[in-house]
C-alpha cells in the first residue's frame, strides 16, 4: 500500500503540480516519514486514517527537536497530501484541512557587511591570481556570480551557455516551479565568468560537460554540494561559516541599502511573494533611516 501511494503521489507532484526537484524530495520524504509512523501505530488501511494520527506524528517530530518552522512545513506537506488523497479516493475526506499552521518565529538572516564582502572577494581573487588553476578560476567566478546575482545554488548549477547574455550582462535562470527570470550581474562577475569560460573551463571540459557553464573536476555539471564547499572555504577568510544562501541574503540586503526598491529585489531573487522579500527591510535599518530622512517633511 505504501509503495503504491508514494509512487502515485510523486507522479502527481511531478506532472500535475510541476514542483521543483527539491520540493518533490521534501514532500515525498515527509510522506514516507508519516507512513512509517502510522504503521507503528498499527494502521494498515487508509480508510482508518484520522486527524489524531497526523497530530501524533507531528507531536513525535516535536519531541525529537523539530522547530516551529519545520513543523509548519510538515503541516503544509500533509495538508497537500490529504487533499490529494481525498480527491483520489484513498481517504473519505480531507482530514488535513483541519490542521492549523503555526506561525514560525521570524529570524533575520545573517548577512555580510560591505567590508566583509570585499575581504572575501579579494581573498578568493588573490588565490585565483597567485595560483590560476582551473578550479580556482571557477571558484572565483561562482562566488562573484552568487553575490552579484543573488541566485540560488540550484539555479547556479543549472546555468547553460545560452543563459549568459554577454551583450546585456545578464543571466537567465530557471527558478522554483520552473519559472524563468533574467538577472543582471556586475562587471567583476562578468569578467570572472568570461575568464572561467575562456581559460579555466576548457581544461576540465569533456563529453560529459555538455552545455553546463559550471563543471566539476571530472567535467560533469557541478553539483550543489561542491558549490557549498567552495563558499564555506571562501568564508574562512573572515572566520565565517556562511552558506551560499547567506550570500543570497547579503546580495539582497546590499541592493536595498544601495537604493533598490522591494519590487526590483523581488524580481531579481525570484520570490513569488513580496512578503518574502520584505524581511530584508528589517536587515537594512540604514536604508529605512535614509528613506525617512529623504521623504518625511519633518525628518
Amino acid at each position: 500500500m505504501s509503495a503504491e501511494v508514494i509512487a502515485k503521489y510523486e507522479e502527481h507532484l511531478i506532472h500535475v503540480r510541476n514542483l521543483a526537484d527539491n520540493s518533490i524530495v521534501g514532500y515525498v520524504s515527509d510522506l514516507k516519514s508519516f507512513l512509517a509512523h502510522i504503521e507503528k501505530l498499527g494502521i494498515s488501511e487508509f480508510s482508518e486514517l484520522k486527524l489524531t494520527h497526523i497530530r501524533s506524528w507531528l507531536a513525535n517530530l516535536q519531541s525529537t527537536g523539530a522547530t516551529r518552522a519545520t513543523l509548519a512545513r510538515r503541516i503544509v506537506s500533509m495538508r497537500a497530501f490529504t487533499y490529494w488523497a481525498a480527491s483520489q479516493g484513498w481517504i473519505s475526506e480531507d482530514i488535513g484541512a483541519q490542521l492549523a499552521i503555526p506561525k514560525p518565529h521570524k529570524t533575520l538572516p545573517d548577512v555580510l557587511n560591505l567590508a566583509q564582502t570585499e575581504t572575501v572577494l579579494a581573498a578568493i581573487a588573490a588565490k585565483a591570481g597567485e595560483d590560476p588553476t582551473p578550479l580556482n578560476i571557477r571558484d572565483l567566478a561562482m562566488i562573484e556570480v552568487l553575490y552579484a546575482s543573488g541566485i540560488r545554488v540550484s539555479e547556479l548549477c543549472g546555468l547553460n551557455f545560452v543563459d549568459f547574455d554577454t551583450s546585456r550582462n545578464t543571466l537567465q535562470v530557471l527558478g522554483k516551479g520552473n519559472k524563468q527570470r533574467v538577472v543582471p550581474i556586475g562587471i567583476p562577475a562578468v569578467k570572472a565568468l568570461e575568464n572561467w569560460l575562456k581559460v579555466g573551463r576548457p581544461e576540465l571540459a569533456n563529453k560529459d560537460s555538455e552545455n553546463a557553464i559550471f563543471i566539476g573536476s571530472r567535467g560533469k555539471r557541478i553539483d550543489q554540494r561542491t558549490v557549498r564547499e567552495v563558499v564555506y572555504d571562501a568564508m574562512a577568510a573572515i572566520g565565517s561559516h556562511m552558506s551560499p544562501h547567506g550570500l543570497r541574503h547579503t546580495a539582497a540586503t546590499h541592493l536595498l541599502e544601495g537604493g533598490a526598491d522591494l519590487r526590483t529585489v523581488q524580481e531579481i531573487l525570484g520570490h513569488a511573494s513580496l512578503a518574502t522579500t520584505q524581511i530584508y527591510t528589517h536587515v537594512s535599518p540604514k536604508r529605512l533611516q535614509t528613506a525617512y530622512q529623504q521623504a518625511h517633511p519633518r525628518a
